[in-house]
């Protein structure tokens, strides 16, 4: 599906001159490197995480699979082809989704945009209604594609956008922050419909993101860049267990209980009555849950991991 072997991308840009003459006849540029000999596989009906700080390289990455890049040094195979050449074929299997930028016509419904993507990739009539009412009941938005765009909310935009890109149903999708800017619910439907697209159509998706929880809820795999380089590649659960080494038990109290109890247990996180929350190493764990057990008298008690966002900062503290 992809293959990268020892990729590099450099952007060069110039730097101004004093001097005009000098700046006209004698230009000197700068290079910064985006991406620095990475390599990579994913296979088909792969949904790999792909996340990083800013500037470190991932949409470059991405540009490059999809062929809007051409790569400095190294080489890529994307479903067999090389990207940049640009290959009609080549183009009709893929989609490029950015949370950031619309394709879809501005004053008209969104339906007029469905209409032009049928039209650019010659869908059959037949098939495109039948994929478009597919995708409108995954996303529960039938009543949307009617209005113009510019009297939608944000998060009905972004699923009008995922509709526009997949009608004809990609076996590759790039999707860069496909959640940035929604409310909460409109995240989990925009979750939701990835999860369920990529199961109906067996395609492979690439998400980018900097929503650690569409990380987490959607992929196994996760690729970590920094400066450039690929400095993670492998589970989600595995850098989850070896970055996370404490457990956070929260507790629903059915009383309120002395300062004594609480400080024989350790010190809380938090404590804001009813809810009393420890932070706990994995080792002493099974140990706490019998002390709180004897100790305190509750309604509730649930044990989690730490979250995404400080498994990753627990992750590059050490890289640093």
């Amino acid at each position: 599906m992809i293959t990268v072997k020892n990729v590099t991308k450099i952007y060069k840009s110039h730097i101004r001159q004093n001097n005009i003459l000098k700046d006209i006849f004698f230009r000197t540029f700068k290079e910064h490197i985006a991406v620095k000999n990475i390599s990579l596989d994913i296979k088909e009906n792969e949904l790999v995480g792909f996340i990083g700080p800013n500037g470190a390289g991932k949409t470059s990455t991405l540009k490059m699979l999809a062929g809007i890049l051409y790569p400095t040094s190294g080489s890529l195979s994307v479903l067999g082809y090389t990207p940049f050449d640009k290959k009609r074929a080549f183009l009709k299997q893929i989609a490029f989704i950015m949370g950031q930028r619309n394709q879809l016509i501005w004053d008209l419904p969104a339906y007029d945009s469905f209409e032009l993507q049928r039209a650019v990739y010659e869908l059959d009539v037949t098939e495109y209604k039948k994929t478009l009412n597919h995708l409108l009941s995954i996303l529960e938005c039938e009543n949307l594609m009617q209005k113009p765009v510019k009297t939608l909310s944000l998060g009905e935009r972004m699923k009008m956008e995922l509709i526009a890109g997949l009608l004809h149903k990609p076996k590759l999708v790039f999707l860069d922050e496909p959640t940035i800017g929604l409310d909460i619910f409109s995240q989990e439907a925009i979750r939701t419909f990835i999860r369920e697209y990529q199961q109906s159509y067996k395609a492979t998706v690439i998400l980018t993101s900097h929503y650690l929880e569409d990380v987490k809820k959607l992929t196994k795999r996760l690729i970590i860049i920094h400066k450039g380089v690929i400095v993670y590649d492998g589970s989600l659960k595995n850098i989850i267990e070896q970055y996370s080494t404490e457990k956070r038990i929260k507790i629903t109290l059915e009383e309120n209980i002395s300062e004594a109890k609480i400080k024989a247990i350790g010190s809380p996180t938090s404590f804001i009555y009813p809810q009393l929350i420890f932070s706990i190493k994995r080792a002493e764990l099974p140990e706490k849950i019998k002390q709180i057990s004897s100790l305190l008298s509750f309604s509730d008690l649930t044990v989690e991991d730490a979250s995404i966002e400080e498994v990753i900062k627990s992750f590059f503290g050490e890289k640093r």
